[in-house]
Parts: structure tokens; C-alpha cells; sequence
């Protein structure tokens, strides 16, 4: 199974724009782009005006960096959108959005998108009672997503739940603080899709 594994902040700064992929860092000082906004890597002195393909492809670039997939699998959500009625754009965010990473994310249980994925990969959590490690998997309606029970007791859990909720919860999502559990009421709204992804711009670079 594929992933990146270089250093977040270097995303950032490629996109020029903060991604948010290392937690409450990112609204922090500490955060690269506030430190050092310019792109990685030498740079010409002399400024460039973009293309229309690098603003199509910086957009592309941008999806895949805060949902943590790579071009293969990146390109399955496409095909898959291009085959769905409706919005492309829209059902393109919208399979992203319903990944279980991301839905473990979106209910507070891990502080950014990568670390979810750790805690998925590591067996820590369960869609309706059975252990799921597959950060990609698509969540239904009426999915219910927990702990492990073994984890409950462990300091790590306490950790990792004190404090929940700490950002808003998306109207499509429900979160039970008393036994930490989440419930997936609907899909996505077209209004709880990521605002911060130019969907239009994506679609155009697939349809070249």
C-alpha cells in the first residue's frame, strides 16, 4: 500500500497555501507557512505567471495532499465520479469525504488526516462493531463507527478522547461523546464538502 511519507509542511508550502495536515500545528507559529511561505526547492529570482495546466494540476496536486492519496487511487475516485450521476466535482469530494480516515478525522478522534490513518491501519477502530484497517473504506448511511473495546481502558484512549469534540462535528456526522462512538446520518451535503478544493478545476484536468 502506497503512501507519502516525506516531511507534511513541504505540501504546504508546494500548494502555497496552508493544507492543515498536521493538526493544531498549523495554527501555530510553528506552522512552515508562516515561517517560510516560498515552494521547496531552487527557486528562479525571476516570478512566472502560471499556466492553465499548472493551476489545473496545483489544484489536483492539493486534493490528493489533504486526503492523502496517491495518483492511482486518485484516479479511480475520478473514474468512478465521470461513471456517477450528478456533479462530477461534487462526487469526486464526496468519495473522499466518505473514506473512514477522513470520518475519523471529521468526529475529532485523531488531530489530522494522517494520523487517523494510523490509527485505522492499526486496527483502534471498528465500523458496526467489526474491526476495519482500511483507511479508503467508503462509510453507508447508518454506519456506526467505535473503538476496539480493548482500547478503552489504556491511557493512549483517554489521550486520544479527552476533550471531544474539539472541532465542529459536520451536520452529516453524529458523535456520541458518552461512549465515543460516531454515526454517519447522511451523505455528504454538497455544503459539507471541502470547501477549500476548486472541484471544477480538477475535473477540467481529467478531461483533457
Amino acid at each position: 500500500m502506497g503512501r507519502y511519507t516525506g516531511p507534511s509542511c513541504r505540501l504546504c508550502r508546494r500548494a502555497g497555501e496552508k493544507l492543515f495536515l498536521k493538526g493544531e500545528r498549523c495554527f501555530t507559529p510553528r506552522c512552515a507557512i508562516e515561517r517560510r511561505r516560498s515552494a521547496p526547492g531552487n527557486q528562479s529570482r525571476r516570478r512566472r505567471r502560471p499556466s492553465d495546466y499548472g493551476v489545473h494540476l496545483l489544484e489536483k496536486q492539493k486534493a490528493k495532499y489533504i486526503y492523502g492519496v496517491l495518483e492511482s487511487q486518485f484516479r479511480r475516485y475520478m473514474s468512478e465520479a465521470f461513471d456517477t450521476p450528478g456533479v462530477t466535482g461534487l462526487n469526486l469530494l464526496r468519495s473522499l469525504e466518505r473514506r473512514f480516515d477522513n470520518v475519523v478525522f471529521l468526529l475529532g478522534f485523531a488531530d489530522s488526516r494522517k494520523q487517523a490513518r494510523q490509527l485505522v491501519m492499526h486496527g483502534h477502530l471498528q465500523v458496526n462493531g467489526r474491526k476495519t484497517d482500511i483507511p479508503s473504506y467508503q462509510v453507508e448511511v447508518g454506519d456506526v463507527i467505535s473503538w476496539k473495546e480493548s482500547d478503552k481502558t489504556t491511557d493512549f484512549y483517554k489521550e486520544r478522547t479527552d476533550g471531544i469534540p474539539k472541532r465542529p462535528i459536520p451536520a452529516w456526522l453524529l458523535l456520541d461523546a458518552t461512549d465515543m462512538t460516531g454515526r454517519v446520518m447522511n451523505l455528504p451535503a454538497d455544503e459539507d464538502l471541502q470547501q477549500a478544493i476548486n472541484s471544477r478545476l480538477i475535473v477540467e484536468f481529467y478531461s483533457r
